[in-house]
């Protein structure tokens, strides 16, 4: 795990989050937090079956955002996975589908999880391990030691390392990876990201640059990035590149965002609790 951003990593962190903490001491069920995991999708009922069988089992809710699909992925979710939550998107991007499925999670804990086989599931324990050591967010580096990418031609690979490098200049951090959907981060964090104007694909670099400059604890863990199963990607090099380059742009110029006092470091720290991570079996 690589530690990343501003905020120095102190401590365990508490269950409920910094700005409402929950006193596990007092209830000693609440020191494992529930998680959500939610899924955008659009037509991939081919690799639902592969991407919803692997999510581990101590998994407390899933939940799927459709996106207005025309063949039967809410039907394949729902066949393979009975208990998972089916929600329709309000308009149409990811960045929207995700907004969605976010409001609609109820898990202290939410990763996010896409629905092409090109996250793996089953490196959801080390998310949650790196939330449960302190981290508010953590963010999949395909360019860490560990990671990989196995879908990634040479100018995306130069795009994404051109972005990193101007949010490095601009914003500070030490990011590794910027376009990349696999993340997760606690559920009170969540107004921290204004998503409101992320409807798409830069959604994932909006959050990172929005969680850096709310001086929030961030840590990267190795991940691998493996080819789409079936069908064909919804993203588009040029147009969806200069859409982050647009909101990198854009958040360059506004101005920090002001700091509530139960936010700073030092009320992070003052009441913090030890939680521990899901042992069950997948």
């Amino acid at each position: 795990m690589k530690m990343l951003g501003n905020a120095p990593l102190a401590g365990k962190r508490p269950v409920g989050g910094y700005s409402g903490r929950i006193d596990a001491t007092a209830d000693p069920s609440l020191s494992n937090p529930t998680v959500t995991v939610v899924v955008p999708a659009k037509n991939e009922a081919l690799n639902l079956p592969h991407v919803l069988a692997r999510i581990p089992a101590w998994v407390d809710e899933v939940i799927l955002v459709d996106g207005q699909s025309t063949d039967n992925t809410v039907e394949v979710a729902r066949d393979v996975m009975p208990g998972i939550r089916c929600i329709q998107q309000d308009r149409p991007g990811k960045g929207a589908a995700l907004r969605c499925g976010f409001a609609a999670a109820t898990g202290d804990i939410i990763v996010m999880l896409d629905a092409d086989g090109s996250t793996d599931p089953q490196e959801i324990p080390a998310f949650v391990g790196a939330l449960l050591s302190g981290a508010d967010m953590v963010k999949g580096s395909r360019f860490l030691q560990g990671g990989g990418t196995r879908d990634m031609e040479w100018y995306r690979r130069l795009g994404n390392w051109a972005f990193v490098q101007l949010v490095r200049l601009r914003f500070g951090g030490s990011f590794s990876d910027l376009c990349y959907g696999y993340a997760a981060f606690w559920r009170d964090v969540l107004p921290h990201f204004r998503l409101d104007d992320l409807d798409g694909f830069e959604v994932e670099a909006g959050m990172n640059i929005r969680a850096l400059r709310a001086d929030l604890h961030l840590a990267e863990v190795p991940s691998t990035e493996h080819a789409r199963i079936h069908g064909e990607s919804n993203l588009h090099t040029i147009r969806d590149g200069w859409r982050v380059l647009s909101t990198i742009t854009k958040l360059a110029f506004r101005g920090p965002r002001p700091t509530h006092p139960s936010e700073t470091q030092a009320a992070r720290a003052a009441s913090r609790i030890p939680v521990v991570l899901p042992t069950s079996g997948q």
